[in-house]
C-alpha cells in the first residue's frame, strides 16, 4: 500500500512538473481594422506572430459609416473581436458606449490626406491652396472615402476652398473600397484618401499631400473590446504596434509617428 501511495505521489509530481514546463497554448486574436493603418499592420502582424506564437484573424472595414463592414456595425452584430484598430475619435465613441475598455486605448499613428490620379495621367499641381482649388475646379470628377478623411473633405475642405457649390455635382463619396481603385479603373479623375490607404493601390500615381492649411490629420488608435477572451494578448499586440521597433514601418507606409508630449 505504501509503495502504491509513493508511486502515485511520484507520478503526480512528474505530471505537475511537465505541466509547468509545457508551452502555453497560443491565442487566436480576432482583429477588426480600418484602412488607414492596414498597410503597417500587414507588415508588422507577421513579426508579432513569429515572436509570440499568437495568430491573427483579420477583418477589414471602415471606422464609421452605414456599410455592414464598418467596425461599429460588426461589433453591434457581436462579431468576434479581440482588437479594434480605427480612427481615434470613432474608437472613443465605442469606449463611451462601453464596448471597448477605456484603459486599453493605445495611440498608433497620424495619417494625412493625399491625392492620386490614374497612372499615366499628368500630375496636377496641389502644392498650394490656390493650385489645389484650381485642380479641383478643372477636374471632371472627384472621389473621396466614406471614412474620416472623406467626411472632412465633404463637410469642411470644400468649404475652406470656397468651391463647395461648384464641385457638389461631380464629387462622390466611395463606400467600402479603396478610393484609389476607382481612380485606377477610370471611374473618377482624382481621388482623395489618407496617404497610407492610397500608396498600396496599383494603377495610380500619388500626387502629394493636401496643403497644410486645409489638411486634416487623422489619429489612429487601437483598443480591446470588453468581450475579448484574450485581453492580455490583445494588449500585447497594441503595445507592439505602438513600439519604437514598429516606427520605421509606420513611416514607410505613409503614416506619421505619434509625437510624444
Amino acid at each position: 500500500m505504501k509503495t502504491s501511495l509513493r508511486t502515485l505521489a511520484l507520478a503526480g509530481s512528474l505530471l505537475a512538473a511537465s505541466a509547468a514546463f509545457a508551452p502555453v497554448q497560443a491565442a487566436e486574436l480576432h482583429v477588426l481594422i480600418s484602412g488607414g493603418f492596414s498597410a503597417a499592420y500587414d507588415k508588422l502582424g507577421p513579426e508579432f506572430t513569429k515572436a509570440t506564437g499568437n495568430t491573427l484573424v483579420t477583418e477589414h472595414g471602415p471606422s464609421m459609416g452605414k456599410s455592414p463592414e464598418a467596425i461599429p456595425n460588426r461589433l453591434a452584430r457581436k462579431e468576434p473581436a479581440d482588437v479594434v484598430i480605427m480612427v481615434g475619435y470613432a474608437l472613443d465613441d465605442l469606449i463611451k458606449q462601453g464596448q471597448v475598455n477605456k484603459s486599453s486605448r493605445v495611440e498608433l499613428a497620424d495619417s494625412p490626406i493625399g491625392m492620386v490620379v490614374k497612372q499615366g495621367q499628368p500630375k496636377p499641381d496641389i502644392s498650394t491652396v490656390a493650385a489645389l482649388k484650381k485642380t479641383l475646379l478643372n477636374a471632371k470628377s472627384i472621389a473621396y472615402s466614406d471614412s474620416a478623411s472623406g467626411v472632412y473633405i465633404e463637410k469642411e475642405m470644400f468649404k475652406k476652398l470656397g468651391i463647395e457649390d461648384q464641385v457638389k455635382s461631380k464629387a462622390t463619396m466611395v463606400p467600402k473600397i479603396p478610393v484609389a481603385s476607382k481612380v485606377a479603373d477610370g471611374t473618377y479623375e482624382v481621388g482623395f484618401q489618407q496617404v497610407a490607404e492610397l500608396l498600396p493601390v496599383p494603377g495610380v500615381t500619388f500626387v502629394g499631400k493636401v496643403p497644410a492649411s486645409v489638411q486634416s490629420i487623422t489619429r489612429f488608435a487601437g483598443g480591446v473590446p470588453v468581450t475579448s477572451t484574450h485581453q492580455k494578448e490583445a494588449a500585447e499586440l497594441l503595445k507592439f504596434l505602438a513600439s519604437a521597433k514598429a516606427q520605421p514601418v509606420v513611416k514607410q507606409t505613409g503614416l506619421d509617428p505619434v509625437k510624444k508630449k
